[in-house]
């Protein structure tokens, strides 16, 4: 990477990989989570990464990029990490909040990667395409709110309450 342009590009493919791992692993997700409320949360942000990938696709075309050749070894460590979580997990309502945590972790990565992208666009001049991006870290914040609501406000007391 020589210049500004490359690592944008790369940060693309990046997130395209990114967005692509975690439809597989919200799936998974949304099936081991035992709250009602928190799965739906998860079935919501599944529709909503299938958009950001899509958006990520047009970027890649409006760019003249191809989307793949690139995993996201960051998303891939905490997919991992995620995995491993839900077999120590003792009982439902840690599991629960572990899961958000883990997805919260996901969530800043995002939060990091697409703020980056959008900088990088504005920068570059590319103004609708900054736009796209920040259509979706719009939209990364806005979950890890959501998240840390449903966290304070019931998932991490049940998990308070479990005997040890």
């Amino acid at each position: 990477m020589k210049t500004l342009e490359d690592l944008f590009k790369y940060q693309i493919k990046n997130l395209f990989s990114a967005e692509t791992q975690l439809l597989i692993a919200l799936q998974e997700m949304a099936k081991t989570i035992n709250d009602k409320k928190l799965t739906k949360i998860i079935e919501n942000h599944f529709d909503e990464s299938k958009k950001q990938k899509s958006r990520l696709e047009v970027i890649c075309r409006e760019i003249n990029i191809s989307p793949s050749g690139k995993k996201c070894l960051a998303i891939n460590g905490i997919i991992k990490e995620a995995e491993k979580f839900i077999k120590r997990a003792a009982n439902n309502e840690v599991l629960d909040a572990g899961l958000i945590a883990i997805a919260q972790s996901i969530i800043h990565y995002e939060i990091s990667r697409y703020g980056t992208a959008v900088r990088y666009a504005k920068e570059l001049g590319l103004k609708e395409i900054s736009e796209k991006l920040q259509e979706t870290l719009d939209e990364e914040y806005n979950l890890n709110i959501t998240l840390n609501k449903i966290a304070e406000n019931k998932i991490n007391r049940k998990a308070l309450d479990t005997k040890k």
